[in-house]
């Protein structure tokens, strides 16, 4: 669902553009105290800081080169920590892929003070407390990407604090794996309370329970590719009950274009019987206008932020969509908003979407651009 000539909005919820930059095409995009963080997707761009206390006027503040080989396109960042990933980019099977942590008390130039070195195609997706990150390297005897907790009480020196992988993926330790090549992969860990819920590209996602972070145990298992395509990006529990459940929203990614098969989508999962990880139902989208050449269009990646009942869903060139989940039986669309393509392009591919305390949206763009809204009745 490309875009052209001029910026679609839904019905309902009113979501609307604030401000906006032209930046170099995002993977994802974090705020905390006036600032936004965008890591980009190609080389030489590696990590953008800017400056968002004037939503209406944001202003580029520094931005981090990486060496070609190499993208670091996901950011996270608590107080003057940022952590930023390094991994292997376009088949390139030299550079050196691993965590990257800066000092950022000078945002204008943030420092280097350590780098947790991975094998393979280093780490993709993470995330950070402030204490621990939860990260997904690849590891030298392991296939894939695993889980694992890194502690940053002492954020120059990070320690490997506990490790989990699916069985089969230790081929340094004897076990084979049942699934081809690396289908099986940690993608996306994120923490509530001392559960780790991790999302395992097509190997479906896993509740891990890390009350001792050393040895990390497996509570549930659930994969439903097959018979669906797509694999799963984001394993997202909610922080409160609903409806008396405790719920939790995965989204699939769309990450090839899957047509004729069925396009990635939403799903709520009931897990009040954390053992037994129930879905209980899906939000799609029609597939009313057939993705040009260069488009995706199906889910990607939730705000991890829940303000509330209504989550913001980033669905490539399906813009970002406003889902309803008071009733988790009956997801429904409030809203949407689907970009003006950025600087150079053909199409939206909406990445990511951090939304802030305030209710400003900040939307960055795969190609180009980031975006800040506020949604309104």
């Amino acid at each position: 669902m490309a875009t052209s000539g001029k910026v679609k909005f839904g019905t309902g919820l009113k979501i609307k553009q604030v401000g906006r930059m032209d930046l170099p095409g995002g993977g994802l995009v974090a705020v905390e105290n006036g600032y936004a963080y965008a890591g980009h997707m190609d080389p030489p761009y590696g990590t953008s800081i800017v400056d968002v206390r004037d939503p209406k006027h944001p202003k580029l503040v520094s931005q981090l080169e990486v060496p070609e080989g190499i993208h670091s396109h996901k950011v996270r960042v608590s107080g003057d920590v940022m952590l930023v990933n390094y991994e292997r980019y376009k088949a390139n099977k030299e550079a050196q892929g691993g965590l990257k942590i800066f000092d950022i008390s000078n945002k204008a130039k943030p420092r280097e003070i350590a780098f947790f070195k991975a094998g393979g195609r280093g780490v993709h997706r993470f995330t950070f407390d402030g204490r621990y990150a939860y990260i997904s390297p690849c590891i030298e005897g392991y296939l894939g990407n695993i889980a694992m907790i890194l502690d940053l009480k002492d954020p120059a020196r990070p320690q490997e604090a506990g490790r989990w992988w699916m069985p089969g993926q230790w081929i340094g330790g004897g076990e084979t794996p049942a699934w081809e090549g690396t289908a099986h992969r940690c993608h996306h860990p994120i923490r509530r309370g001392n559960r780790l819920y991790v999302s395992y590209w097509h190997g479906g996602f896993v509740i891990l329970d890390i009350s001792d972070m050393s040895k990390p145990k497996l509570v549930s298992h659930l994969d439903w590719s097959p018979p669906y395509p797509a694999p799963t990006h984001t394993t997202l529990p909610m922080p409160w009950k609903i409806m008396e459940r405790d719920i939790m929203v995965v989204t699939d990614e769309e990450a090839q274009k899957l047509a004729p098969k069925p396009l990635a989508f939403l799903w709520i999962v009931d897990i009040t019987e954390e053992t037994r990880p129930i879905p209980i139902s899906t939000f799609m989208l029609p597939d009313d206008s057939a993705p040009g050449p260069d488009d995706r269009f199906g889910a990607h990646q939730p705000a991890e932020q829940v303000r509330g009942t209504t989550l913001y869903v980033t669905w490539f060139s399906g813009g970002l969509r406003a889902i309803d989940i008071s009733n988790p039986y009956l997801p429904t669309e409030v809203g949407f908003y689907v970009p003006l393509p950025g600087r150079g392009q053909k199409t939206v591919q909406s990445n990511d979407v951090y939304h802030r305390e305030d209710g400003l949206l900040f939307l960055i763009d795969r190609f180009d651009g980031l975006e800040i809204l506020e949604s309104q009745l």
